[in-house]
């Protein structure tokens, strides 16, 4: 009994060394690779998260010296964050930050030259769609109607398309073209919550146009923004 075990032990063993012997090689390859393959994204996980951490530091400093309103600080920290951490989700609302203190400041080129920095490299789509319309709306203010035309048709996100038409009437208007402002202006009006607060705004487009908006609309409106 003891020595059919034995054969059948011996069999065995034949079968793992023959089988070995053949695929022995590719198995240890697929494992090295999976084994490198884990160690990479551990180690781009860390990567990442170490680079967050030091581009949300920068972007506390750069907060600040927003509010203390100071754009040349503000101008030098936004370009090292840019340059050392472009992927970051901070870079990109430095990049929003800044432009806003550039046009309060009266850099109106510095401003639209970092919105489109933010409008093509912003990692997440949000903050370029963001970045577009505002954009936009440097653009009409400069006259350069068919430049804003292009970077609103850019705004793909349907979430904003309300947003969207506001900007496109406002684009119309600075055009003299009342009419195609009125269309927008009301798809605009339509196209945002009762509750919000910039309906308001757009209401009192719609008025200096000599258009008024119904009446429950605007009673929901006003009943929201006391």
């Amino acid at each position: 009994m003891a020595s059919h075990l034995d054969l059948e032990e011996q069999e065995q063993l034949e079968e793992l060394k023959a089988f070995w012997k053949r695929y022995g090689n590719l198995i240890t390859w697929v494992l090295t690779l999976a084994l490198a393959a884990y160690a990479g994204w551990t180690g781009w996980n860390y990567w990442q998260q170490q680079q967050a951490v030091k581009a949300a530091a920068m972007f506390d400093e750069l907060e600040r010296v927003a509010k203390a309103g100071e754009l040349d600080k503000l101008n030098g920290l936004f370009s090292e964050l840019k340059q050392r951490y472009p992927g970051t989700a901070y870079a990109a609302q430095a990049a929003l930050l800044t432009a806003k203190l550039q046009h309060e400041k009266a850099q109106a080129d510095a401003a639209r030259a970092t919105l489109g920095w933010v409008a093509e490299n912003a990692s997440e789509p949000p903050y370029r769609d963001i970045a577009r319309l505002r954009l936009a709306g440097l653009q009409t203010e400069a006259k350069q109607y068919d430049e804003a035309a292009k970077t609103l048709d850019a705004v793909k996100s349907s979430e904003l398309a309300a947003l969207v038409a506001d900007r496109r009437g406002d684009l119309a208007l600075a055009q003299g073209k009342p009419d195609q402002a009125k269309a927008e202006f009301l798809k605009a009006y339509a196209g945002i919550e009762k509750t919000q607060n910039y309906r308001i705004l757009i209401e009192a487009k719609l008025a200096s146009l000599g258009v008024a908006v119904p009446d429950a609309d605007k009673a929901t409106a006003q009943g929201a923004s006391q």
